[in-house]
Protein backbone atom coordinates (compact mmCIF):
# COMPACT_ATOMS: atom_id res chain seq x y z
CA UNK A 1 0.00 0.00 0.00
CA UNK A 2 1.41 3.33 -0.99
CA UNK A 3 0.64 6.77 1.01
CA UNK A 4 -1.60 7.67 -1.92
CA UNK A 5 -4.03 4.96 -0.62
CA UNK A 6 -3.72 5.82 3.20
CA UNK A 7 -7.03 8.54 3.33
CA UNK A 8 -6.48 11.28 6.09
CA UNK A 9 -7.93 9.11 8.87
CA UNK A 10 -5.60 6.19 7.92
CA UNK A 11 -2.77 9.12 8.08
CA UNK A 12 -4.38 10.52 11.49
CA UNK A 13 -4.33 6.94 13.08
CA UNK A 14 -0.60 6.49 12.54
CA UNK A 15 0.46 9.69 13.54
CA UNK A 16 -1.94 9.13 16.94
CA UNK A 17 0.18 5.52 17.16
CA UNK A 18 2.89 7.26 16.09
CA UNK A 19 3.24 9.47 19.08
CA UNK A 20 1.52 6.71 21.66
CA UNK A 21 1.65 3.28 20.78
CA UNK A 22 -0.02 2.24 23.75
CA UNK A 23 -3.85 4.05 22.74
CA UNK A 24 -6.88 1.85 23.18
CA UNK A 25 -9.09 1.45 20.51
CA UNK A 26 -11.43 3.67 21.96
CA UNK A 27 -9.10 6.44 23.11
CA UNK A 28 -8.26 6.07 19.39
CA UNK A 29 -10.66 5.86 17.88
CA UNK A 30 -12.18 9.24 19.72
CA UNK A 31 -8.92 10.94 18.78
CA UNK A 32 -9.29 10.33 14.91
CA UNK A 33 -13.27 10.56 15.26
CA UNK A 34 -14.12 6.89 14.49
CA UNK A 35 -16.51 4.74 16.24
CA UNK A 36 -14.48 1.82 17.56
CA UNK A 37 -15.56 -0.79 15.07
CA UNK A 38 -14.57 1.12 11.92
CA UNK A 39 -11.32 2.51 13.51
CA UNK A 40 -10.46 -1.33 14.92
CA UNK A 41 -11.16 -2.17 11.17
CA UNK A 42 -8.77 0.27 10.14
CA UNK A 43 -6.12 -0.93 12.42
CA UNK A 44 -5.89 -4.28 11.61
CA UNK A 45 -5.91 -3.36 7.58
CA UNK A 46 -2.55 -0.76 8.48
CA UNK A 47 -0.64 -3.81 10.26
CA UNK A 48 -1.99 -6.49 7.68
CA UNK A 49 -0.94 -4.06 4.30
CA UNK A 50 2.42 -3.07 6.47
CA UNK A 51 2.11 0.71 7.13
CA UNK A 52 1.76 -0.40 10.66
CA UNK A 53 5.01 -2.99 11.17
CA UNK A 54 4.83 -3.65 14.92
CA UNK A 55 4.80 -1.90 18.61
CA UNK A 56 7.42 -1.59 20.73
CA UNK A 57 8.83 0.08 23.83
CA UNK A 58 10.80 3.38 23.73
CA UNK A 59 13.94 2.39 25.96
CA UNK A 60 16.72 5.01 27.28
CA UNK A 61 19.88 2.86 26.12
CA UNK A 62 22.13 4.99 28.47
CA UNK A 63 19.81 3.25 31.00
CA UNK A 64 21.00 -0.32 30.02
CA UNK A 65 24.83 0.64 29.79
CA UNK A 66 24.62 1.30 26.03
CA UNK A 67 25.59 4.78 25.83
CA UNK A 68 28.37 4.92 23.33
CA UNK A 69 27.27 5.45 19.62
CA UNK A 70 29.93 4.39 16.38
CA UNK A 71 28.64 5.15 13.07
CA UNK A 72 30.97 2.83 10.47
CA UNK A 73 31.59 2.82 7.35
CA UNK A 74 31.55 -0.69 5.44
CA UNK A 75 34.08 -1.12 1.98
CA UNK A 76 33.35 -4.52 0.80
CA UNK A 77 35.67 -6.02 -1.76
CA UNK A 78 33.20 -7.43 -3.87
CA UNK A 79 29.90 -5.91 -4.45
CA UNK A 80 27.85 -8.37 -6.72
CA UNK A 81 24.74 -9.12 -5.50
CA UNK A 82 25.66 -12.76 -4.78
CA UNK A 83 27.87 -10.67 -2.26
CA UNK A 84 25.54 -8.00 -0.90
CA UNK A 85 23.37 -10.58 0.06
CA UNK A 86 26.15 -12.92 2.27
CA UNK A 87 26.73 -9.44 3.79
CA UNK A 88 23.16 -8.00 4.90
CA UNK A 89 22.27 -11.58 6.22
CA UNK A 90 25.10 -11.68 8.19
CA UNK A 91 25.06 -8.10 9.86
CA UNK A 92 21.65 -9.02 10.78
CA UNK A 93 22.97 -11.36 13.58
CA UNK A 94 25.21 -8.60 15.03
CA UNK A 95 22.75 -7.51 17.69
CA UNK A 96 25.26 -4.50 18.47
CA UNK A 97 24.06 -2.71 14.70
CA UNK A 98 20.98 -0.41 15.40
CA UNK A 99 21.17 0.56 11.85
CA UNK A 100 22.55 -0.67 9.06
CA UNK A 101 22.39 1.15 5.17
CA UNK A 102 23.26 0.99 1.88
CA UNK A 103 25.20 3.93 1.08
CA UNK A 104 25.83 5.58 -2.48
CA UNK A 105 29.29 6.66 -1.92
CA UNK A 106 32.79 5.62 -1.44
CA UNK A 107 31.84 2.93 0.98
CA UNK A 108 28.99 0.78 0.97
CA UNK A 109 27.40 0.70 3.97
CA UNK A 110 26.43 2.90 7.07
CA UNK A 111 26.49 1.43 10.68
CA UNK A 112 25.10 2.70 13.66
CA UNK A 113 26.71 0.20 16.57
CA UNK A 114 25.59 1.19 20.08
CA UNK A 115 27.59 -0.02 22.63
CA UNK A 116 28.64 -0.03 26.55
CA UNK A 117 31.87 2.07 25.68
CA UNK A 118 35.19 1.99 23.17
CA UNK A 119 36.76 -1.04 24.28
CA UNK A 120 32.85 -2.99 23.71
CA UNK A 121 32.87 -1.22 20.50
CA UNK A 122 36.87 -2.08 19.73
CA UNK A 123 35.66 -5.88 20.00
CA UNK A 124 32.50 -5.91 18.14
CA UNK A 125 34.32 -4.35 15.33
CA UNK A 126 37.20 -6.33 15.52
CA UNK A 127 35.51 -9.80 16.13
CA UNK A 128 32.23 -9.48 14.34
CA UNK A 129 32.03 -6.77 11.83
CA UNK A 130 35.57 -7.05 10.56
CA UNK A 131 34.76 -10.68 9.64
CA UNK A 132 31.77 -10.28 8.17
CA UNK A 133 31.63 -11.49 4.40
CA UNK A 134 33.42 -9.23 1.83
CA UNK A 135 34.28 -6.58 4.51
CA UNK A 136 37.96 -5.19 2.84
CA UNK A 137 37.94 -1.86 5.29
CA UNK A 138 36.08 0.10 7.63
CA UNK A 139 36.31 3.44 8.95
CA UNK A 140 35.06 4.98 12.05
CA UNK A 141 32.79 7.52 13.53
CA UNK A 142 32.07 8.14 17.15
CA UNK A 143 28.99 10.22 18.48
CA UNK A 144 30.45 13.24 21.16
CA UNK A 145 26.78 14.31 21.77
CA UNK A 146 23.00 13.24 20.83
CA UNK A 147 21.19 15.99 19.50
CA UNK A 148 17.62 14.11 17.87
CA UNK A 149 17.60 10.18 17.72
CA UNK A 150 14.23 9.20 16.67
CA UNK A 151 13.31 5.91 18.50
CA UNK A 152 15.42 6.27 21.36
Amino acid sequence: MDQAALDRIDLKIVEELRVDGRLSINELARRVGLSKTPCQARLKRLIADGVIRGFRAVVDPQKLGLAHIAFTQVKLSDTREKALDAFRRAVLQVEEVEECHMIASNFDYLLKIRTADILAYRRVLGERISSLPNVASTSTYVAMETIIEHGA
